[in-house]
């Protein structure tokens, strides 16, 4: 009954799971909803291939490996975030523990 009333909070263990859960199927599930939808619609289809094709003829190498680089960077940047967002929650719960634990 607390936990449904939110007297207590979901453990550590759960949030770690969500976390590699997340870590792991986000940029997989963007990547195949990318390419669900490019399939699934034409003009989104016409439209990638044409701006993939214009973009890339019109880059040098350099260009395009630091094109590639750039969004390597972007999902370094967002897994680093989800950690953070994970570490702040679990520590949220460990001083509201310790809180919780201290008689005064």
């Amino acid at each position: 009954m607390d936990f449904l009333t939110f007297k207590k909070f979901i453990s550590t263990e759960a949030l770690i799971l969500f976390y590699y859960t997340g870590a792991l199927l986000m940029p997989v599930g963007i990547w195949v909803s990318l390419l669900w939808l490019t399939k699934k619609y034409k003009l989104i289809h016409d439209a990638y291939q044409n701006t993939k094709d214009i973009l890339w003829k019109s880059l040098t190498l350099k260009q395009q490996i630091k094109f590639i680089s750039f969004f390597i960077l972007c999902i370094l940047f967002a897994e680093l975030f989800w950690r953070m967002l994970f570490e702040f929650l679990i520590a949220y719960m460990q001083i509201r523990d310790a809180l919780l634990n201290t008689q005064f």
